[in-house]
């Protein structure tokens, strides 16, 4: 595991951006890049970094293809807040080569859901699997939407959302839990372990106790984050901020290893 410090969140994400984009132009395979996902507040930073350098020319997205990490049962395309008008908004639409076909993201108006996370799962594997995926983590550790005590090794499914979850995701709902769908589709802990490589960000002092059970705690499904360990190619790109619960020897070794990683 990697871990990535870097003084705030503005740098933590120009890091992770461009990191993303030195894999995608040193794909030398006979196939796209195959690039997982987020949706929410963490990757915002990395996503402007993206589309800036896509429309500067110095990365190209018209051999990448995207899975995205999940999206709500029962918003359509067009709600504000469904995750495929997020992603449009926020990433693809504003990307001067992306090619739409190679967009993907789960229907959370399939007419059976079971069937449309099976049919994503086969979809992943017939590009080769995911090169990179990109993440965030929720305050209790939840990686996409498998909440605490997720099988580790888990795949594509429909997932029961917590209370907590839907009250901190109540912000985008005018503040009322109530208006937050009870179900979203997901990938698994095991989908995402299957990538080649996996880049979490984690940034403010409220991630910080999940961080250090990404890094410091044991493997458990309490914490599903904790998976990450296990993964050969994972990295945490983390703010000054998210790093208060990290031990001090901890801190210093990884700032010490990535030094020549800071900007």
């Amino acid at each position: 595991m990697r871990v990535i410090i870097q003084d705030n969140y503005e740098k933590m994400c120009v890091w992770a951006a461009r990191y993303i984009a030195s894999k995608i132009n040193g794909h030398r395979e006979n196939r796209p890049f195959v690039l997982g996902l987020p949706t929410g507040s963490s990757p915002l930073g990395v996503y402007a970094e993206l589309i800036r350098m896509n429309r500067s020319g110095q990365v190209s997205f018209a051999n990448v293809v995207t899975f995205n990490m999940d999206e709500y049962v029962g918003l359509p395309h067009e709600h504000d807040q469904s995750y495929w008008y997020f992603m449009h908004k926020n990433f693809f639409d504003q990307l001067t080569d992306i090619r739409k076909e190679n967009i993907h993201i789960l229907n959370g108006m399939a007419p059976d859901p079971e069937a449309e996370c099976e049919a994503y799962e086969k979809a992943i594997a017939s590009f080769g699997g995911v090169d990179l995926f990109l993440g965030g983590i929720g305050v209790d550790g939840h990686l996409a939407f498998n909440e605490p005590f997720t099988s580790l090794t888990s795949r594509t499914g429909v997932r029961n959302l917590t209370t907590d979850t839907r009250i901190v995701n109540s912000r985008f709902f005018g503040n009322d839990p109530e208006k937050v769908p009870t179900q979203a589709l997901s990938v698994g802990i095991g989908t995402v372990m299957d990538s080649k490589e996996v880049l979490i960000l984690i940034s403010g002092h409220a991630k910080a106790r999940a961080l250090a059970r990404s890094v410091e705690g044991s493997v458990s499904q309490r914490w599903t984050c904790s998976a990450l360990q296990m993964h050969n190619g994972a990295i945490l790109a983390c703010d000054e901020a998210a790093c208060g619960e990290l031990t001090v020897d901890t801190y210093k070794y990884f700032l010490d290893i990535e030094k020549d990683q800071r900007l």
